[in-house]
């Protein structure tokens, strides 16, 4: 029996490389490789035309999905090169780790780390030793650019020497070895000549030189252990790179991927494809500039004593070339090509949940597949009336309410609830099929699990705001057999809830979903009704509610009017708007300052206060006699949001003007930081108008005088018309001109 360790690194394209060399000259009869053995009868599935990597083994728990691992691959990885070299050869392929069932029982225990691989890695200290401050910079230079079977002799002889070194080993490598090694004697038992064993290049001594059968079923005996189930998932580039948090993880995937599967001249393709990304995204980049990078590239390596010019080098010369410099012209290649935008997809024949293969066929039938939108944020507007359209908005909200976030509404677009746009941002991520192996427990299709997961919020929430959110998000996503148990749950809650801050927060959810039934041919018949409820009891509520506020509750009880105020408009029922803009001009004089500015516009707004009435009352709230901050106040509450009244209103904005002229610097100082947060507000065009009619006042609380220079050439027989005509307009005795 002759059996080979080939200690590899993970997702190393070299080891890749050289693996399937190595196999290709063994010709094994079986292979092993590092990886939970519940995916046995899962690696046939690596063959399959729509298997196509980063793909992952995820392990879970059923019931606790929570209780999860990822085994990521990519091509360039040496366990998946293993695979299909094994599938393609017709040999027996099989995973020897630990098996999922005890390292999740372990997990949830708490006695490892969350991640699946080893936390540390050998490849430092040998860096380290040889001198290197990276250790990818390292590997590139020892295994990477040396192909061919012997660099896995030398490679396992320095990891012994770093493993004599380190003393008595962590538990969980200690267990895993032994496991590894009881495959390997029963694989031996079952006939096997050729055994070849693909695993991290830490574990080889420990396989090369095997202890007796009996200390490793000490090891293992007594082990906790879970029911886990194991399926494929896509995975990405940006999950298998450090920045995500990934144990294992490499600093540049998309740079190794293209290292695995260039078929020559490396630099040249790579630096000209990241010539390629400059011009898409407008910056001219030439053949000459792709040139004169991959000379410079070349240059620096041969200064450096590197074999070939590595990751460093070709970025150096990119930046220096062809960015010019910019650095954010070198963060673009980082994200594109370095780490690379890939997502991977896994074959229908692949075991789901049944909710998972629901969702599948649903974005199939709707054009939304993950692997054709790809891993980055894309940019979905969506028109209602045509039936595609609006059924992808409905499974997108029915996914939200899961706990799935595939798509996350762009308010600051197009969308507007109650109207036929929606903008929405769609990006799929490896976690998300964990999520939905975890909402599979609500029910077997998208629709059912969010119908009963709708029920689930409505009879255990506390919160009226949350309630009358699901309302809004139950028509959103047009579940209509939930929406009656969440109103009834919503009345109920309503009708013993006496805190007006909370009917305030809850009723403008409730207001958009009545009008969101009524636009988009829903029945939400009774919504409008507990609305109409609501705002009652508000109005009777709101007048003590507003006293006795310190600054962060007076700014919060605004926001709330403001939302109340909005919400009124949208209702059908024009009593609840008079009722409620009656209560308004009944609260403006025992308000405090800033809410009492704030009802003043929102009257003035409503054609219940006149401009000279608002000017009126400015002209009280910012006398002399009203403290400095108290007059910032409501004028923060009157101008806020908008500062056209400023801008068409030449007596509000005197009156601002002189109020502002006429105080000290002490006071000045202290009311400017709500000047600045109002102003703030203001869309720029605003604020420059403001200006230029500011610069025309001279700070008396008068509007504007235009003077004639002295230095101006005018007619004085022109003007004198010019004054006659006005001075019929308006009534005056005839002007005598000499």
């Amino acid at each position: 029996m002759t059996t080979l360790v080939y200690g590899i690194r993970h997702h190393g394209p070299g080891s890749a490389r050289s693996l399937r060399a190595a196999l290709a000259g063994q010709r094994p009869d079986i292979v092993l490789i590092e990886g939970p053995p519940e995916a046995d009868d899962l690696v046939t599935l690596a063959a399959d035309p729509d298997m196509r990597p980063p793909v992952a083994l995820l392990g879970y728990v059923p019931g606790e999905p929570r209780q999860a691992a990822f085994w990521p691959f990519a091509v360039f990885s040496p366990e998946w090169q293993a695979i299909t070299y094994a599938l393609d050869a017709g040999v027996p392929v099989r995973f020897c780790d630990l098996p999922a069932a005890h390292q999740l029982a372990r997990k949830a225990a708490g006695k490892e780390q969350p991640e699946p691989r080893r936390r540390t890695d050998p490849v430092s200290d040998l860096a380290a030793a040889a001198g290197y401050d990276d250790p990818e910079r390292w590997w590139e230079d020892v295994v990477e650019h040396v192909p061919g079977p012997a660099v896995f002799d030398a490679l396992a002889e320095a990891i012994a020497l770093v493993r004599a070194g380190t003393g008595d080993l962590d538990s969980r490598d200690a267990v895993r070895e032994a496991y590894m090694r009881r495959v390997l004697r029963r694989t031996a038992r079952e006939g096997f000549e050729r055994i070849a064993v693909v695993c991290g290049a830490w574990h080889v001594p420990a396989l090369r030189q095997m202890p007796s059968a009996a200390s490793d079923d000490r090891l293992l005996r007594g082990l906790p252990k879970v029911k886990a189930a194991m399926t494929w998932v896509p995975w990405t580039y940006g999950r298998l790179s450090y920045a995500s948090g990934y144990g294992a993880g490499i600093r540049s995937p998309g740079w190794y991927d293209h290292l695995f599967s260039s078929p020559g001249q490396p630099i040249e393709r790579w630096l000209a494809r990241a010539a390629a990304v400059l011009r898409a995204d407008g910056v001219p980049a030439s053949s000459a500039h792709v040139i004169e990078s991959v000379r410079l590239a070349v240059a620096l390596a041969a200064l450096r004593g590197r074999p070939l010019a590595g990751l460093e080098e070709v970025t150096e010369a990119a930046h220096a070339v062809l960015c010019e410099g910019s650095d954010l012209l070198v963060a673009l290649i980082q994200r594109k090509l370095v780490v690379g935008e890939r997502l991977g997809t896994v074959p229908p024949a692949t075991p789901m949940v049944p909710l998972q293969r629901d969702l599948t066929d649903q974005q199939r039938r709707l054009k939304l597949r993950p692997e054709v939108i790809g891993p980055e944020p894309r940019d979905y507007d969506l028109d209602l009336r045509k039936p595609n359209d609006l059924a992808r908005s409905r499974l997108l909200y029915r996914l939200a309410l899961l706990d799935v976030p595939w798509g996350t509404t762009q308010q600051g677009r197009t969308r507007n609830i109650g109207t036929f746009r929606e903008s929405w941002q769609l990006t799929w991520r490896p976690e998300l099929d964990l999520a939905l192996i975890e909402a599979s427990m609500w029910g077997s299709t998208v629709a059912a699990a969010a119908t009963q997961r709708a029920r689930s919020i409505a009879a255990e929430a506390a919160a009226l705001d949350i309630l009358t959110a699901l309302t809004e998000q139950c028509l959103l996503a047009d579940l209509g057999d939930a929406l009656a148990e969440v109103l009834a749950a919503v009345r109920d809650r309503a009708a013993l809830d006496t805190d007006v801050t909370h009917l305030m927060t809850a009723l403008p959810a409730l207001v958009r979903a009545a009008r969101y039934g009524d636009v988009r041919g829903t029945d939400p018949a009774r919504l409008g009704d507990v609305a109409v409820e609501m705002i009652t009891r508000i109005c009777a509520g709101l007048p003590a509610a507003v006293t006795s506020l310190d600054e962060t509750a007076e700014r919060a009880m605004r926001e709330r009017i403001d939302a109340v105020h909005a919400a009124t408009g949208l209702l059908a029922d024009g009593t609840s708007r008079e009722q409620w803009l009656d209560t308004l001009g009944r609260l403006v004089p025992r308000s405090p300052p800033l809410i009492a500015g704030r009802l003043t516009r929102l009257l003035l707004d409503a054609a219940r206060v006149s401009a000279d009435e608002a000017g009126l009352r400015m002209s009280r709230a910012l006398s002399p006699a009203v403290p400095p901050p108290a007059a910032a106040g409501w004028a923060e509450g009157f101008l806020a949001g908008s500062g056209l009244l400023l801008v068409h209103d030449d007596k509000l904005l005197a009156l601002a003007d002189g109020w502002l002229a006429g105080l000290s610097a002490d006071a000045f100082t202290a009311v400017l930081p709500a000047l600045r947060r109002t102003f703030g507000e203001f869309a720029p065009p605003e604020r420059r108008a403001i200006g230029q009619k500011t610069a025309l006042l001279d700070g008396s609380g008068r509007g504007p005088v235009v003077v004639a220079h002295a230095d101006e050439d005018l007619d004085p027989a022109r003007a004198a018309l010019a004054a006659g005509s006005a001075a019929l307009i308006l009534g005056w005795p005839p002007l005598v001109t000499s």
